[in-house]
């Protein structure tokens, strides 16, 4: 059995239909998901006045799952085409995975 991971992407909403065209260039048989969420910092410097106020901030997150050399390759090119864009990552191990 390979390894399978589950990349998550947390994006700015101005980053959500770039992320989206991006994604679907690279083929891979799981495709992706993506949904709208709130982040929630202390960081103040981070946030925007209204942002503050309201104690959220507006993102985009994607989950894809990836076998463990396809992850190494998206990585590289996420760091590659997105650098400086504030988009935060994170890799986790996929203990089971499949389609009923």
């Amino acid at each position: 059995m390979s390894e399978f991971f589950l990349l998550t992407l947390i994006a700015p909403p101005g980053h959500e239909e770039t992320l989206v065209d991006w994604l679907l260039q690279y083929e891979h048989p799981s495709g992706f998901s993506s949904f709208p969420i709130n982040g929630h910092s202390s960081g103040p410097e981070s946030l925007t006045l209204v942002e503050q106020v309201t104690g959220r901030k507006r993102q985009v997150r994607f989950d894809v799952q990836l076998a463990g050399p396809d992850l190494e390759m998206l990585l590289d090119r996420l760091k590659t085409d997105f650098a400086g864009s504030a988009i935060h990552y994170w890799v986790s191990p996929i203990a089971d995975a499949g389609r009923l």
